[in-house]
């Protein structure tokens, strides 16, 4: 019998190409985050059929159309519930999600922070463009106070959250901030998260060039500040990424917030995981004798 002899293939950024491409605005800075996710998955040489992306509902949701993964585009606001569900059923994918500022942090926030809570271990990518633009402009959970758009022509009298913050106190155990005008930066804080075993989250500023004018390229470039050029700065050190992370004005800084690995992911805890491998992978059904019992226990 012949011998089966296995090698590992480098891949390419042109390995991750979706079947469509995307229609996104000209401009829009979903276009780096998409370029920036490729890229990492190549980096780190994972096989399109080792991963799978899963979004909610916006125009940065429609990401999982244009990516070659496992790809499931979901409810508004529920990728994160179903994602859970596909990491506890196939622990050995790597499970991406990504979608917006509105989708997760609007009518996501509940999904968001028990996602956290569990520290499933899967990688989080909201596109912050701090505007409903699929739905032509509307004020975000993300928008700052005062700005006026098409729900708010006054100005908005609601006060932005602040994802990052929001993270760290909801225990995320790895948080990171990017920018889609450094495409290298933030591949590799995606190649970080997507190493990190547990929940991590990458807050990304992806400027919208149609409805949110406030917001843009310049504005950004003159303001984000990385993490990384401090080398006194310690990411092991919650109160310090608390405090880096209140910070909003002339300096905006992104980077590696906050990283623990102490704590153990969801999968990890999880008794019935731990030994059989993924469930997927599993025989349907339970042995004849333990139905037997579990019968005669209720009778």
């Amino acid at each position: 019998m012949a011998a089966v002899i296995e090698t590992q293939v480098a891949l390419t950024v042109a390995d991750f190409k979706g079947k469509v491409d995307p229609d996104w605005c000209p401009g829009c800075g979903d276009f780096g985050v998409l370029a920036a996710l490729k890229a990492a998955l190549a980096d780190l040489n994972i096989a399109p059929h080792e991963a799978v992306t899963i979004s909610g509902i916006g125009c940065s949701s429609n990401l999982p159309g244009f990516i070659n993964t496992y790809g499931m585009h979901t409810l508004h606001g529920r990728a994160l519930a179903v994602a859970t569900g596909v990491k506890l059923a196939n622990h050995d994918l790597h499970v991406i999600v990504t979608g917006g500022d509105g989708d997760g942090f609007g009518i996501g926030g509940n999904h968001f922070l028990h996602t956290m809570r569990r520290n499933v271990d899967l990688l989080y990518v909201a596109m912050d463009n701090q505007i409903y633009g699929l739905t032509t402009g509307q004020c975000s959970p993300t928008s700052r106070l005062g700005m006026k758009t098409k729900s708010t022509p006054f100005g908005s009298v609601e006060g932005p959250i602040n994802p990052i913050v929001l993270a760290l106190a909801a225990g995320a155990t790895f948080i990171a901030r990017g920018f889609s005008g450094e495409p290298k930066h933030l591949t590799e804080l995606m190649k970080q998260g997507i190493r990190h075993k547990g929940f991590s989250f990458i807050d990304v500023f992806s400027p919208c060039v149609t409805y949110n004018l406030d917001n843009t390229y310049p504005w950004f470039k003159q303001r984000v500040r990385k993490l990384e050029s401090d080398s006194s700065y310690d990411p092991t050190n919650w109160d310090a990424a608390m405090e880096k992370a209140q910070m909003w004005g002339d300096e905006i800084p992104i980077g590696k917030f906050f990283e623990r690995t102490d704590i153990p992911a969801l999968d990890e805890a999880e008794p019935v995981l731990d030994v059989g491998g993924p469930l997927a992978h599993r025989r349907v059904g339970i042995p004849a004798e333990l139905a037997r019992q579990f019968v005669e226990e209720l009778m």
